[in-house]
C-alpha cells in the first residue's frame, strides 16, 4: 500500500455526483465504488500472503477446493460451477498447478468426455500451508469488527442471492 491519501476520494467522486445533478444515484456509486476498493485491498492482502506458496488467490480457490473434495479430485466442469467461473478460467488453473506438480489430471472412471482433476500430494499439502497462511495473516483479521462481519455476509449474500448467484442458503 503507499501513502494513505488526506481525503477520502469516493466520498469526493459522491460530492461531485451530488453537484453535478445526479443525487438520486450519488450514494449507491458510492458504496459500489467503495465495495470495489475494498475488493482490491483485500485481493492486495491475499496475493501477499499466497506469493511465497507461488499461487494467486484463483489457483489457490481450485487448491481449496480440491481438498475439500472426499475424494481429493473432482470433474473440471464441477469445478468450474462450483467456483463460478468459466471453465476456460478452470483449464488455465489447472495448466499452471499441474506444471508445478501440485494437480494431476485422470480420465473420469465411467464418464470417458469428463476429466478429473486431483490434488497430487504435493498439492495437498501447499493447500494446507498457503490456507494456513490465509487463515493467520488475512481472515484472523480481515480489518472489520466482527459485528461487520456478520452484517457483511448477510448483506452481500441477499445481494448476491437476489443477482441470481444462487437460489437459497443453507
Amino acid at each position: 500500500m503507499g501513502t494513505p491519501l488526506s481525503r477520502d476520494p469516493i466520498a469526493e467522486a459522491r460530492r461531485n455526483w451530488e453537484d453535478h445533478g445526479w443525487p438520486d444515484v450519488a450514494a449507491p456509486m458510492a458504496a459500489i465504488t467503495a465495495i470495489m476498493r475494498t475488493q482490491q485491498i483485500l485481493l492486495a492482502r491475499i496475493e501477499a500472503a499466497l506469493k511465497p506458496f507461488g499461487l494467486t488467490f484463483a489457483r489457490y480457490e481450485l487448491l481449496a477446493l480440491l481438498s475439500f473434495a472426499r475424494k481429493g479430485a473432482l470433474p473440471m466442469n464441477k469445478a468450474s460451477a462450483l467456483l463460478q467461473v468459466h471453465p476456460t478460467s478452470v483449464t488455465n488453473a489447472v495448466d499452471r498447478l499441474e506444471r508445478a506438480g501440485l494437480v494431476a489430471r485422470s480420465p473420469h472412471p465411467t464418464d470417458g468426455r469428463t476429466t478429473l482433476v486431483g490434488l497430487t500430494p504435493e498439492g495437498r499439502t501447499v493447500a494446507q500451508r498457503s490456507t494456513a497462511a490465509l487463515n493467520s495473516q488475512v481472515f484472523s483479521e480481515p480489518g472489520f469488527p466482527p459485528e461487520d462481519v456478520d452484517a457483511l455476509i448477510r448483506i452481500l449474500g441477499d445481494f448476491r442471492r437476489g443477482s441470481g448467484d444462487f437460489e437459497d442458503s443453507p
